[in-house]
């Protein structure tokens, strides 16, 4: 058999490669030769993971091709994928080893059409960039407090309704005239164009604001195209470009003098300076307020200050002054007598009761006082006084009074003496 042979001449032969490495190497020449690149196709077998990966297909009548849209590239899109969409994605084209597959890994998704649309849009931007339409040189400063503003605008759309609202909520004092134009469709640019430059002719205005709400890339289309985009950037009047949503730009956007991101927010714009300045003013009210009426409070004050110097001044106010002095006068000489009566009162009496202490009547009476009361212990204290408490004494047939009753003997013959007599006793 001649396989043995081969396989021998084979064996470590430096030209043949693993399947790792020929697939690895195929990898290499495609991601390097073929690139990043636009494709256009339907998309089938869309399958969302849970990582947030999105794994689809895309096809035509004679191929398909596998690809995949990463997670974070998945978020920034704004278009969601469905089966059966006609699309053109963006993407780099590489091969997953392990299956031996090449696949596209996508990083933009817009639906076909918008493609076209959004290439016609960056041509006619670098056309008209390079012409300087857009120089910030040419950008003019908007009016701090403008008296009258037309918005060019679709008079039915919810732009303007939003626009009027915020400015009437604001209490803005000025004119707002809205100019009516189509906004969509074929012939909006010319017709807005056309509104633009009537506005210039009349010279009413000293701000102009041209937009509408949001929609998809073709709604807004009429203010991508030239026409309009020229008329813009030519504009004598200082003008604000309000088209859309936030994430919308249009050409207009970056030909007029300020973009707003809504028509809402060009509102709030141009009315800030009025908020400003009337919150300004309305402080200053109440600061004057404030300063008149302290004014008025210290002129007040004066006032009552040289009211009463004057009434103090007046003949009458010093005849009235002088009662009252004269008063006062005689309510202190009526004061002053008491205190001195009181004093040569109180003198007085301190001189009788000195008079009286050393006079011969008082020390009679204090010495008829003292001899009284001797008299009247010396009364308690005799004998008699005390017989008549209920004692008795008794006496020896001298009239010795007996002491003791070791000096009685029996058979002695004693006189009882009691407060009302005398009776004889014997003892025994």
């Amino acid at each position: 058999m001649p396989s043995a042979p081969i396989d021998a001449e084979l064996e470590g032969d430096p030209r043949v490669e693993s399947v790792s490495a020929f697939t690895r190497r195929v990898k290499t020449l495609l991601e390097s030769t073929v690139g990043s690149s636009w494709v256009r196709g339907e998309v089938s077998n869309v399958r969302a993971q849970g990582s947030g990966h999105v794994y689809f297909s895309l096809k035509d009548a004679g191929a398909q091709v596998s690809a995949v849209l990463f997670r974070g590239d998945a978020l920034r899109q704004t278009v969601k994928l469905r089966d059966g969409q006609q699309v053109v994605v963006y993407g780099d084209v590489s091969v997953y080893e392990a299956r031996g597959q090449y696949q596209l890994i996508v990083r933009v998704v817009v639906e076909d059409g918008v493609g076209r649309l959004q290439r016609e849009f960056e041509a006619l931007k670098a056309r008209l960039a390079a012409e300087g339409l857009f120089a910030n040189e040419k950008k003019r400063t908007l009016p701090s407090l403008p008296r009258c503003v037309g918005f060019i605008t679709s008079p039915t759309g919810a732009a303007v309704q939003d626009f009027i609202q915020i400015m009437t909520r604001r209490e803005w004092r000025g004119r707002v005239i809205v100019i009516p134009a189509k906004v969509q469709g074929e012939g909006a640019a010319a017709e807005l164009a056309m509104m633009l430059e009537l506005a210039g002719k009349l010279e009413i205005f000293d701000l102009l604001v041209i937009g509408r709400g949001g929609g998809s890339l073709e709604d807004l289309w009429a203010f991508n195209e030239e026409v309009l985009v020229r008329a813009v950037a030519s504009c004598p009047i200082p003008i604000i470009s309000a088209v859309g949503h936030e994430i919308d730009f249009t050409l207009c956007d970056f030909a007029a003098d300020v973009r707003a991101e809504t028509p809402s927010a060009a509102a709030e714009l141009i009315s800030s300076k009025f908020v400003e300045v009337a919150e300004r003013a309305e402080r200053a009210g109440l600061a004057m307020a404030d300063a008149l009426e302290r004014a008025l409070a210290e002129a007040t004050q004066r006032l009552n200050h040289a009211r009463s110097r004057l009434r103090l001044l007046a003949p009458a106010g010093q005849i009235e002054q002088g009662f009252l002095r004269l008063d006062d006068l005689s309510n202190r000489l009526a004061a002053a007598l008491r205190h001195v009566t009181q004093a040569r009162r109180q003198q007085l009496g301190e001189a009788r009761a000195a008079l009286a202490r050393v006079s011969p009547e008082f020390r009679v009476q204090t010495d008829s006082h003292r001899l009284l009361s001797l008299w009247k212990r010396l009364q308690a204290a005799s004998p008699a006084s005390v017989l008549n408490r209920g004692f008795v004494i008794m006496r020896d047939a001298s009239g010795q009074p007996i002491m003791r009753r070791a000096a009685v003997i029996s058979g002695q013959v004693l006189a009882a003496e009691f407060a009302d007599g005398a009776a004889t006793v014997r003892a025994e």
